[in-house]
């Protein structure tokens, strides 16, 4: 087969995505299967955190390798690591305490509300999880992010009061303007509106402050400050709330159906949290393409906006062509590829669209 670097890259991420789903459907089935959950409640003592602690534990054992090809070895074989190796395991301990602060919370309070109401559960634990998602979506540039970039406020003074004009301009006012240390990590550049509300902040990276002119720059924001306008944020979060809810709902029904035939002591036996987890992943599994769909439709939407903002196409086009050059965007996927893993239009679409749209003429 002959392909160009992108596509070999892009082939190679998507393969490891695939693989690391099957190692992780595979080891919850094989935890049931085996009785080996019923042996870490009892090694736990059925106390909920410390199952979940013994569980991450063995999750990080399986998926550790996968990781470790596809987040280290991947991205310095085509070229787009800056990372050492002892920084990279540094992050992935940094991933592992959150995911377990994370995932012990979440299994905790699955469990409260498994406790207080047998039957409801689903629902009022759906209804906390959306509040969890919004807390997270507006703390995570706060609390979040700077653990594994270093984040500082925009030095060059003529672009931080450009980006923050354009931000009024467009209805979405932010609270100020960061760089975004990249650079350190990786080759690839990217931008951001991160936050909600009084949390909400233009992030740049360093390597596209680094390479892109000021009208790329701005043109790249124009297109995230758009997601805001556009209300996509509460859209998504709204989504991914329903796709929960949706999901508690199976894994009750599903709980309640094997909760017995599997040797669990009831709904509420923390052992059957693999079951749980694998009858609310396969909601948000069947719904991929359609998040995917929604997701590129807002992504052309925003697009256009931000062309109409700017009404600059020339400096879109740009930068499009340098953002798919230097994160190695494929060039030519397939409209499977583009169905089950494309959040976003391919980067001939978008440049295309950008090449037919016309500036309006100045009054």
């Amino acid at each position: 087969m002959n392909e160009d670097k992108a596509t070999r890259y892009n082939r190679l991420k998507r393969r490891v995505t695939v693989v690391s789903l099957i190692a992780t459907v595979g080891l919850l089935v094989a935890l049931l299967a085996t009785g080996w959950s019923l042996a870490l409640r009892d090694a736990a003592r059925s106390n909920v955190l410390a199952y979940v602690a013994l569980f991450s534990i063995v999750n990080e054992a399986v998926g550790l390798p996968l990781a470790f090809y596809g987040g280290f070895l991947l991205e310095r074989r085509y070229g787009l690591s800056n990372e050492t190796f002892a920084r990279w395991l540094l992050d992935q301990a940094k991933s592992f305490g959150i995911g377990l602060a994370l995932g012990g919370g979440a299994a905790w309070l699955i469990y409260s509300c498994i406790r207080f109401s047998p039957e409801r559960w689903w629902a009022i634990a759906g209804v906390l999880f959306a509040l969890v998602i919004v807390g997270l979506t507006n703390l995570a540039p706060v609390l979040l992010m700077p653990l594994f970039y270093s984040l500082k406020p925009l030095d060059r003074e003529a672009l931080r009061r450009r980006l923050l004009a354009l931000a009024d301009r467009a209805g979405a006012r932010a609270l100020g303007a960061y760089e975004w240390g990249l650079a350190d990590k990786t080759k690839k550049a990217n931008a951001a509106l991160a936050g909600l509300g009084g949390t909400r902040r233009i992030l740049v990276s360093d390597t596209m402050l680094a390479e892109y002119s000021e009208d790329e720059i701005e043109v790249v924001l124009a297109h995230e400050l758009a997601h805001h306008v556009h209300g996509d944020i509460w859209k998504g979060i709204l989504f991914e709330s329903g796709l929960v809810l949706a999901g508690f709902y199976l894994a009750s029904r599903v709980l309640a159906a094997f909760a017995h035939p599997i040797g669990l002591n009831g709904v509420n036996d923390v052992a059957g949290l693999p079951l749980l987890v694998l009858a609310a992943g396969a909601v948000s599994f069947v719904m991929v393409p359609v998040a995917h769909a929604m997701s590129r439709a807002f992504e052309r939407r925003a697009d256009r906006f931000a062309l109409d903002l700017t009404q600059n196409p020339g400096a879109f086009i740009a930068a499009m062509r340098r953002l798919g050059a230097q994160n190695l965007a494929e060039e030519h996927p397939s409209k499977i590829v583009q169905w089950l893993f494309y959040s976003h239009p391919p980067m001939r679409d978008r440049i295309a669209a950008a090449q037919a749209f016309r500036p309006t003429p100045l009054a």
